[in-house]
């Protein structure tokens, strides 16, 4: 597409056309997504919201039983209950209307033609297939579609999709009002509101949607501009806090082996976690201190805290200057990973970041007639409401967009962009694109090494190790600190451009499928 003359945003409408049919455990047209844009032309920085939103006839008690309970995490995710509306086939049509040069209709040619005459299905979407059999396997026409007589896809195999690409077509034809209105809309909702565990989405819910333009938020960091979406997304605040608080400290001297590096980095993201759980929310529905939640003044007195020689023995929200009288109970709701990330830079100078998700695995495993998983989303949402008898931020509530982690980013100097990320990984998304960072602007390294250097992530207070690699050897160290250490896979999928005077260097995670391709 970029070969043909066509933009970053012509390129994003076509790659996340084939994205839903050959990856469609992670994303495609019944999710949501949030995209970060930089145009050449004008040097704006522009970020669309793209997330789903909570039926009109949701309830802050969804995902509770009768006796205000909360559910376990997959008797709430199978079924149709999860489904939020989905954005991501108008986030397409809203970039590509302000952003794209070739015809629209045409951007669908090679995702119709794959589902058509089939595409080879991959290692990683038939070891999802054969993992998950006792939830995808129970519904149809999922389980036809995933379990072709009765057996799992296996890696190889050509699957066929004539359903998706008639969908394709509609929305060829007609933009996205094919997917919000008529025969595709009845078939979503339809779809969501049958069998056990079912959903109350509408098609009014889906008349209704709409994308939002939001502010970019940015914090500095080593003379950089390290900007992202904000909220309901906390991507671009979590990770600019934790970038904030990390910018007094010498992080080049120590290097990636150190254990002082990484008490540093894993106790600012503690800090900015705690923050997270307790503010951010959709700023639509709950007041939200962005801007004081990423001023100098309040990270440098966060920074302080970093000043000691162990791991915090705790950590606590702080008290950015906010005109909101605050009564409010940290959230604990669980975000899964699955998600894909695309990072785009056109030959006109554009650059694209956009992180795009079904959430869980599969989504809620509910597949459309049209020949697209649904999502998940809605379990985002705190399951409960309140907390200590305070009321929880990221509470469902009718029309609100849950919480995310989705960090697409773009990194600027003097105005222009010198670093396009983003990666999936649910709320380990943050650590994943903050460690990205650190590494290509503090250590030196080029973006291959940046997406490929091994995982260490603190969120919460237990330090999480990638298994199998290099960082095991810091698990003594960080536990003579007084961390508690977990070693497991840490399957992030970062993609990055850099962009210099040399011209665009492409890094893709090898822990995934992805590729990096340029000339």
């Amino acid at each position: 597409m970029l070969r043909a003359g066509g933009t970053a945003a012509d390129a994003m409408v076509a790659v996340q056309a084939v994205l839903g049919l050959v990856e469609p455990q992670s994303s495609g047209l019944g999710g949501g997504a949030f995209l970060v844009w930089y145009d050449r032309g004008s040097g704006a920085l522009t970020t669309l919201d793209g997330r789903e939103t909570a039926p009109l006839a949701a309830t802050p008690r969804l995902f509770q039983d009768e006796s205000g309970e909360p559910l376990g995490f997959f008797e709430a995710v199978v079924g149709g209950r999860s489904v939020g509306t989905p954005g991501t086939p108008a986030l397409m049509e809203a970039a590509h209307r302000r952003w794209g040069q070739r015809n629209w209709g045409g951007l669908f040619d090679a995702a119709i033609g794959l589902a058509e005459e089939g595409f080879e299905v991959s290692p990683r979407l038939a070891g999802l297939v054969a993992g998950d059999v006792l939830r995808l396997a129970q519904r149809e026409p999922a389980a036809g579609y995933f379990y072709p007589g009765g057996e799992p896809l296996q890696a190889g195999d050509r699957l066929r999709n004539p359903a998706y690409a008639e969908t394709l077509r509609a929305l060829a034809r007609e933009g996205a009002e094919a997917f919000y209105t008529g025969e595709v809309a009845e078939g979503i909702v339809g779809a969501v509101r049958a069998g056990d565990n079912p959903g109350v989405l509408s098609l009014a819910d889906l008349a209704l949607y709409r994308i939002k333009e939001r502010p970019a938020v940015c914090a500095t960091y080593r003379a950089h501009e390290v900007c992202g979406m904000g909220p309901p997304s906390s991507g671009a605040l979590t990770v600019g806090q934790i970038l904030g608080m990390l910018d007094a400290h010498d992080l080049a001297g120590p290097g990636p082996q150190s254990a002082e590096a990484w008490r540093l980095i894993g106790d600012a993201s503690r800090l900015a976690f705690a923050d997270r759980g307790l503010y951010m929310a959709d700023s639509d529905f709950v007041p939200v201190p962005v801007e004081g939640l990423v001023d100098p003044g309040y990270l440098a007195q966060r920074a302080r805290l970093l000043e000691g020689d162990d791991a915090l023995p705790e950590v606590a929200p702080g008290a950015p200057e906010f005109d909101h009288a605050l009564l409010r109970a940290p959230d604990i709701s669980i975000e899964f990973p699955s998600t894909s990330h695309v990072s785009i830079v056109d030959g006109y100078g554009n650059a694209l970041s956009m992180t795009t998700t079904i959430e869980n695995a599969f989504g809620s495993r509910v597949m459309a007639p049209g020949g697209f998983l649904l999502n998940n989303e809605l379990t985002d949402f705190s399951f409960a409401t309140h907390r200590d008898g305070r009321p929880i931020a990221n509470a469902a509530a009718p029309g609100k967009r849950p919480r995310s982690s989705m960090a697409p980013t773009i990194v600027t100097k003097d105005g222009a962009p010198v670093l396009v990320v983003g990666s999936p990984g649910g709320s380990r998304i943050i650590g994943y694109v903050a460690q990205a960072v650190v590494a290509h602007l503090d250590w030196g390294m080029d973006v291959q090494q940046a997406v490929a250097m091994p995982h260490l992530v603190n969120r919460f207070g237990a330090y999480d190790l990638e298994a199998g690699t290099e960082a095991e050897a810091l698990a003594g160290p960080l536990e003579a600190l007084g961390y508690e250490v977990n070693l497991r896979d840490l399957n992030s999928g970062l993609h990055a451009i850099a962009i210099g005077p040399e011209g665009l260097r492409g890094g893709a995670d090898p822990r995934r499928e992805g590729i990096a391709l340029g000339e």
